[in-house]
């Protein structure tokens, strides 16, 4: 098994705090191995799965039935619910007994859906739980190289590490299995075909057809397979409704859903001096991105989870309110990164399959943003500086820089 050090560490941030801790994110991403494992440094800790049907029915009965468990010690217990936003009436469960128990208990709460966005949702939260989302699998995590947020938020393009074989290899193992742990683990391309398979229909015949009450769930089916050839260009829900012959609002809804159940994730155009920037399409990508079929496009998906995961972490930390936009002009001028932090841009990144050729189009936007800029490549030994100016922009190998993301 591999030990999850980067949301493990997460955790003991978060839980310092009294407040609930949400772990959500992808289905089959490890998120009850996590809380199991984070359950073994609690002497007293319980397990409760609304999937089971006896546990169902021993919270309908006995809500509080966390008070009946014998204890080890006086230490205070964790109570770990998974699933349970497939509950009609979570929120105000959880409402009620955080606000009865927080100082007598720990409450942890895991679930394969958008735990603050899900509907049939109830009394609010707000201000009773912190939430980190659990990723697939990156270099980032993998590698172990990672800099300290102060070293790489002050100098992104400096204190590099040249040790790249350990990142080459994992990048290249993602790339073919994807980064959900089964299949990465196995590392057989034929195992995470079949994994593959099952596991977007699965989520639409049960997951989202159960809690969103999705309508066509076999036209929601054909959408989603339509969506990889579709990763990195800005989407437009016109023509794909137009070619799936459903309505605009229908097919803006499946999209949303889609993102809400982590089978895709969007960036929205950046637009701040930018003239005739692009500003209403977003750009997808996918969270199982072997499904691509494109080189090029599966490399740009892989540098989008690289970064999604790096951004939300460094928000659950509360370093900063950091987002991932893209950029592009009416010119077709286009850098297919920008990370803003509190609305200003603070980098660009521009992802090329193997041209280690310098993307004018990345010098272009620098010299409006006056940031700094890196230009990621698919390809072994690439490591240079290039000066724009007062700037100047990096040219490295993908894995080489994503694996030192914090």
């Amino acid at each position: 098994m591999i030990k999850r050090i980067l949301y493990l560490d997460l955790w003991k941030e978060l839980s310092a705090e009294k407040q609930m801790i949400f772990i959500s994110g992808p289905r089959q991403t490890g998120k009850t191995t996590l809380a199991k494992e984070i359950a073994k440094s609690f002497t007293n800790n319980t397990y409760f799965n609304w999937d089971i049907t006896s546990s169902k029915k021993l919270l309908i009965e006995k809500p509080s039935f966390f008070e009946e468990i014998n204890r080890l010690d006086e230490s205070i217990p964790l109570v770990i619910f998974d699933e349970i936003h497939k509950y009609k009436h979570w929120k105000n469960y959880l409402k009620g007994i955080y606000d009865q128990f927080s100082a007598e208990y720990k409450f942890l709460v895991s679930g394969s859906g958008r735990l603050d966005l899900c509907q049939k949702s109830g009394d609010s939260l707000a201000g009773r739980y912190f939430a980190f989302h659990l990723f697939p699998f990156t270099v980032s995590e993998l590698a172990e190289k990672r800099k300290s947020f102060k070293d790489f938020y002050n100098a992104p393009l400096e204190k590099l590490d040249t040790e790249t074989k350990r990142s080459k290899e994992i990048w290249e193992n993602l790339s073919i299995t994807g980064g959900f742990p089964e299949p990465f683990i196995k590392q057989k391309k034929e195992f995470w075909t079949k994994w593959s398979n099952n596991y977007s229909r699965q989520i639409i015949r049960e997951d989202i057809r159960d809690l969103s009450g999705i309508k066509n769930a076999e036209t929601a089916e054909l959408l989603f397979s339509l969506l990889s050839s579709k990763v990195g260009s800005p989407i437009s829900i016109n023509n794909i409704a137009g070619d799936l012959q459903v309505s605009f609002d229908t097919l803006k809804n499946w999209l949303t859903i889609f993102d809400s159940f982590y089978l895709t994730f969007r960036i929205s155009p950046w637009t701040k001096k930018i003239s005739r920037a692009i500003t209403k399409e977003k750009k997808l990508y996918l969270f199982n991105y072997p499904e691509i079929e494109n080189e090029n496009q599966r490399f740009e998906n892989m540098v989008a989870m690289e970064l999604l995961r790096a951004i939300y972490t460094w928000n659950e930390y509360g370093y900063g309110r950091f987002n991932l936009h893209y950029i592009r002009n009416k010119e077709k001028e286009e850098v297919d990164f920008l990370i803003s932090d509190n609305n200003n841009p603070i980098l660009l990144i521009e992802a090329k399959s193997s041209d280690d050729t310098l993307a004018k189009s990345l010098v272009s936007f620098q010299n409006i943003l006056q940031v700094p800029a890196v230009q990621l490549v698919n390809k072994e030994n690439v490591f240079k500086y290039i000066k724009n100016n007062r700037q100047k922009i990096l040219i490295i190998t993908g894995h080489h820089w994503l694996s030192l993301l914090p």
